[in-house]
């Protein structure tokens, strides 16, 4: 079964400083339909402004991913960390037990473009922590690359769940396809481009629930970028 939700129909919030595309539920969005996908709850699209940002706010119990698309984005946190994060970065922060944080758009000339993940962790409570990688200079074209997942393999960020995501840069006419573990499910985001997803084809921001297939066949119909989340 897959189950495609358009970028179109997503929640939004223009803030002038901030604009804003919410594929779940978030903040002042409620949509009882689309309160998350498993334990991935919270995929924003945010574009910031340049030199604008979030002031430092608290997170807690959550598993907190930054993917950026364009530009690069600033960061702070009670844990010390400080770091710029680029596009071909991916940074990962377990809020646990508890953690402040603020992001900023690094540049005062152009917007920062990047999608914040949410996944809920296994187990409340934990120690908080952060890491960064760069991934994009060693992933492969037209193939699945792991940048985050449990352990933290293959050089991929730890998650605190049993989730893995996978990025994809697939040039055109680029197919590969996937074979779900049985019992696990799929979330595939289209960060931009067309990808033909067993005969569904996908637009930029749109996103794509599949459970119980048993092969899932990707298709570029054009240069594209996308995330793949294996659920469980």
């Amino acid at each position: 079964m897959i189950k495609i939700r358009p970028g179109q129909e997503r929640g939004h919030a223009n803030l002038g400083w901030l604009d804003s595309h919410h594929t779940f539920s978030f903040g002042s969005y409620y949509d009882p339909a689309n309160m998350g996908f498993h334990d991935l709850r919270v995929i924003n699209e945010d574009r910031v402004m340049p030199s604008g940002g979030f002031p430092t706010h608290p997170h807690q119990d959550m598993e907190i991913i930054t993917y950026v698309i364009e530009g690069a984005l600033e960061h702070k946190d009670s844990m010390g960390n400080g770091s710029i994060i680029h596009k071909g970065d991916i940074q990962g922060m377990s809020a646990g037990t508890g953690v402040a944080h603020s992001e900023f758009n690094h540049s005062s000339l152009t917007p920062v473009h990047f999608l914040q993940i949410w996944i809920l962790p296994e187990e409340k409570g934990i120690q908080p922590g952060y890491e960064q990688k760069r991934f994009v200079d060693h992933a492969i074209p037209n193939q699945l690359n792991l940048i985050a997942a449990k352990g933290g393999r293959a050089n991929a960020i730890h998650i605190n769940q049993d989730v893995e995501i996978y990025s994809a840069i697939f040039e055109t006419s680029g197919t590969i396809d996937w074979q779900p573990d049985p019992g696990r499910h799929t979330w595939m985001q289209l960060v931009n481009g067309e990808l033909n997803v067993n005969g569904n084809l996908l637009a930029s921001g749109d996103g794509a629930a599949i459970s119980d297939e048993s092969l899932v066949e990707l298709e570029a119909s054009k240069d594209s970028e996308f995330l793949l989340f294996n659920l469980k």
